[in-house]
């Protein structure tokens, strides 16, 4: 069976950790991963391809809890896809952040297991 869609690039993973300073200072220091930036509550690294964010724990969230972030080019259409097959979103695409030359939309769903997934699109911005 052909599936003319199907998530196939990961952008980003999220994992969370009860201690955020010495996370990224064990990733960075430990590690020798690529730390893009850090703001209060999460840290971004370059991971090739793939981007690694550390972000605090919350209280109803298990250490080590990571939700997976796939990279799409177009994340309504997506969106409509994947709620065509059954998946329910808990978040609708929506725009997290407006970058220097594009916006960061995403929209959040459970699959097996209620493990977190994601949409990611980054969107140029018109010239």
């Amino acid at each position: 069976m052909d599936i003319p869609f199907g998530l196939r690039t990961l952008g980003q993973v999220h994992l969370l950790v009860d201690d955020l300073p010495r996370a990224i200072s064990c990733y960075r220091d430990v590690l020798g991963a690529a730390l893009l930036f850090d703001v209060p509550g999460i840290g971004f690294f370059s991971l090739g391809d793939v981007r690694l964010m550390l972000g605090r724990r919350e209280d109803s969230s298990p250490a080590g809890a990571s939700i997976l972030y796939f990279t799409v080019e177009h994340i309504q259409s997506a969106t409509d896809e994947l709620s065509g097959r059954g998946i329910s979103f808990t978040l609708a695409p929506t725009r997290i952040a407006e970058m220097r030359d594009h916006d960061l939309w995403m929209s959040f769903f459970k699959v097996s297991q209620d493990n977190g997934l994601a949409l990611m699109s980054e969107v140029p911005h018109d010239p």
